[in-house]
């Protein structure tokens, strides 16, 4: 049996969940997006936080490869971008289907902290 807070709290997260979907999914080409338009949703802040993961995967990658020469024009480059798209599917998918899933490698860090729920 479930009580009448519980149904309430998860008619909260479902209501914030489908408000805050398509800033959700933003957030992984524009991570600072819920900052500025969901920064009391749960849900776009934590795809926002895994969206600056991301990017900063992405500025780790192309730093490395541009600077080291031959090895990173010829692998890191080429792999490492492929493997942040695949990450950038994996979270708009995840968003897109309103979970709250951490991505592969990156995911269990926490930059952005999403608000403390009521």
């Amino acid at each position: 049996m479930m009580d009448s807070q519980n149904v309430k709290n998860n008619s909260g997260v479902a209501k914030d969940i489908e408000d805050n979907k398509v800033i959700a999914i933003l957030a992984y080409l524009v991570f600072f997006l819920p900052l500025l338009a969901a920064k009391d949703s749960k849900f776009a802040m934590y795809h926002g936080n895994q969206g600056f993961l991301l990017f900063l995967l992405l500025l780790a990658v192309n730093t490395v490869g541009t600077v080291v020469p031959i090895l990173g024009w010829l692998i890191i480059l080429p792999i490492g971008n492929l493997l942040i798209l695949a990450l950038l599917i994996m979270g708009i998918i995840n968003a897109s289907k309103g979970e709250e899933k951490p991505l592969p490698v990156i995911g269990k860090y926490t930059i952005i902290k999403p608000p403390e729920s009521h």
